[in-house]
């Protein structure tokens, strides 16, 4: 045994002083790895779509009804099922119903009761005492412990359970405690998700869904190009603080900034009012539904404008800056004749539909106004200096990243940039050429650095950084050739408004293609799975999510609204249990108060992807593999207190 491994194994000992700690800890580690592996729940795209999201997430994409059907079977009626479910999903909710309906309350709680810690005691047996007593809420640990044990030495334990529980009830305590089964229910139904990106932009309340995953008790994100973008506008990164409020303009989100994050957009509808007061802002309408206040219509549409030409400035100022990133297909403002009225672009000229900019100078088109460029500054200074928006950021850093590699399971929201023949594609970053898994990295060191660096330097390229995988051609999240934005808001001729998706899309039913990418990750091609979403599945027209013989999974089936009526289904999600993987489809989620109120759950389709002969075990994954590592470390321990290298205390 070398000095080395002799040092650690004498801090290991620390920890396990004699023959019996390390023993009990070996015997303990074992028992771990023969449980069932906990459910994963995997999401993606979700968009601010705070209800249908957080409704998703009380029923595990269908996990807490099924884990009620398999609990109750036919022993309670598909009525009771249904209220049960309601009950476990908004305690809170139900209950207040309840006690203001129900005549006989008392035993409305005891029933309730009896069945929630039935449901709470089956969700938890395939995890240890230990990490279940960690998970239970402090005021009431004591008493659940009890409730869900079992109690071989009482000759009575009927008795006893009815005892603590009929207790609970004569003190005040029943609605405070079926909260709390509840909630647990809820996570123990779901030990660990995945988000798979694009938490931000279309719907309003990305904030609250932030807020949500921070209290969350086991995740990982991997960003979307739509998270990165915020990321960048709360780095600093101008582009990316116009393309933000560009976009929350659009989909009449002003207010998930202003009162989500709490910044002031005074200065940009001022300067919108005075400046584009007598402009033609009628290319700029707000997609709104029906909570948006149409007073604010006639402003927003200005502020639409004018953040819209300055994002164009900016991008034009970046893309300048890095002609290595070849986006030079992307400055227009200096390809615009403005007493005729067109636009040079792929090679053929068009009329324009709107040239009325009144900050635009043809000889210098880039240029921010002085008025512009003060505007900027104090937006990028709000951004920066939101305390939730930098709370969200931070927690982003932490918990996400550009892929994650799981269980066997490949994780990316977008795609591995590649040609037409399959071939990975590189890009220039700081001199040196970068593609697959290499660009990925890269990309996200950097992504890192244009947040946290204190040197300017690498700080400023890594916001520019951020700003190329928001929208770069070869930035792996975003997947396309170019963001149309330009010629969707000028441009007639459809054609140009087209954004031509990276080859792999077409490749991805491809084999080959697909093991290269395991191969470049280090995976197993022959038990790995990849997992992405960014580009919509077309349910209603057959397109089928599963690709690849099954070996690549796209989630993405139109969570948001805004892509619904395109893709006929509200989203998918993906489970993967014990048994195997499941997709689960959603029908579209109406509201909280509906369900409550009918008791009425999404309906959603649950789809075996792959099933497995005999039960994944906790010796199977990630986990298992470092328990394996930590049982063979401990048996050096043991070795060495035998042989006398280290001496037991």
């Amino acid at each position: 045994m070398d000095t080395l491994e002799l040092n650690y194994l004498k801090s290991l000992a620390k920890q396990f002083p004699n023959v019996a700690s390390a023993s009990t800890e070996i015997i303990n580690l074992q028992a771990i790895m023969s449980l069932p592996k906990g459910t994963e729940h995997f999401l993606t795209d979700i968009h601010g779509e705070w209800e249908q999201f957080n409704h998703v997430m009380r029923n595990g994409s269908g996990s807490v009804r099924r884990k009620i059907d398999e609990k109750f079977g036919h022993t309670l009626s598909e009525k009771d099922k249904r209220a049960l479910a309601t009950l476990i999903y908004y305690p809170k909710e139900k209950l207040a119903i309840i006690e203001e309906e129900e005549e006989f309350l008392e035993d409305w709680y005891r029933i309730s009761l009896h069945r929630l810690v039935s449901m709470l005691a089956h969700v938890s047996s395939k995890y240890t005492r230990s990490k279940v007593r960690k998970a239970l809420p402090k005021d009431f640990a004591y008493v659940i412990e009890e409730l869900i044990t079992e109690k071989e030495e009482l000759e009575d334990k009927e008795a006893y359970y009815n005892e603590i529980i009929n207790t609970i009830i004569k003190i005040g305590s029943a609605p405070e405690f079926i909260e709390e089964l509840c909630n647990l229910i809820q996570e123990m139904v779901v030990d660990h998700l995945h988000i798979v990106g694009d938490i931000y932009d279309r719907g309003k309340r990305p904030h609250m869904i932030m807020d949500t995953l921070i209290k969350y008790h086991s995740l990982d994100i991997q960003w979307g190009n739509h998270d990165v973008v915020w990321m960048g506008a709360a780095a600093g990164e101008l582009a990316c603080v116009a393309s933000v409020i560009r976009n929350s303009a659009r989909y009449g989100n002003l207010d998930t900034i202003e009162e989500g994050y709490g910044i002031n957009l005074v200065p940009l509808a001022t300067f919108a009012l005075t400046t584009y007061k007598q402009t033609d802002c009628s290319r700029f309408a707000i997609k709104y539904d029906d909570d948006y206040n149409t007073r604010d219509l006639d402003l927003d549409m200005k502020m639409h404008k004018a953040i819209t030409i300055m994002q164009f400035k900016l991008e034009g100022q970046l893309i300048k800056r890095h002609p290595e990133w070849h986006m030079e297909d992307r400055l227009l403002l200096d390809k615009i004749d403005f007493e005729k009225k067109t636009v040079c672009c792929y090679g053929k000229t068009y009329d324009m539909l709107d040239v009325d900019f009144p900050t635009v100078d043809p000889k210098d088109p880039y240029k921010l106004t002085e008025e512009e460029a003060m505007v900027m500054e104090r937006l990028k200074l709000a951004f920066k200096h939101s305390e939730k928006l930098k709370k969200h950021v931070k927690f982003l850093y932490s918990k996400g990243s550009l892929y994650r590699v799981h269980n066997s399971n490949l994780l990316y929201h977008g795609c591995v940039p590649m040609d037409s023949e399959g071939n990975f594609v590189s890009l220039n970053l700081k001199d040196n050429e970068y593609k697959g898994k290499a660009l990925y990295d890269a990309l996200e060191t950097m992504a890192r650095k244009g947040f946290h660096s204190d040197d300017d330097e690498e700080r400023l390229y890594g916001r520019d950084v951020l700003y190329y995988i928001w929208a770069g051609p070869v930035s792996p999240v975003f997947g396309k050739d170019k963001m149309a934005t330009f010629e969707r808001y000028f441009i007639a001729d459809k054609e140009t408004h087209k954004e031509k998706k990276n080859p792999y899309y077409d490749l991805y039913d491809n084999e080959d293609i697909v093991n290269s990418i395991f191969k470049d990750f280090d995976l197993d091609p022959e038990k790995s799975h990849i997992i992405n979403g960014h580009v919509p599945v077309i349910a209603k027209k057959g397109e089928t999510p599963v690709k690849c013989n099954g070996k690549l999974l796209v989630i993405d089936g139109g969570f948001a609204k805004a892509y619904q009526e395109q893709t006929g289904i509200a989203g998918y999600t993906l489970v993967g249990n014990s048994h195997g993987l499941f997709l689960v489809s959603h029908q579209p989620f109406v509201s909280k108060d509906e369900a409550v109120r009918t008791e009425t759950d999404i309906v959603c389709e649950r789809i075996p992807v792959e099933l497995v002969n005999s039960r994944i075990r906790v010796a199977d994954t990630d986990i298992g593999t470092e328990l394996k590592e930590r049982i063979s470390q401990l048996e050096r321990l043991l070795k060495a207190y035998h042989e006398g290298l280290i001496r037991e205390k």
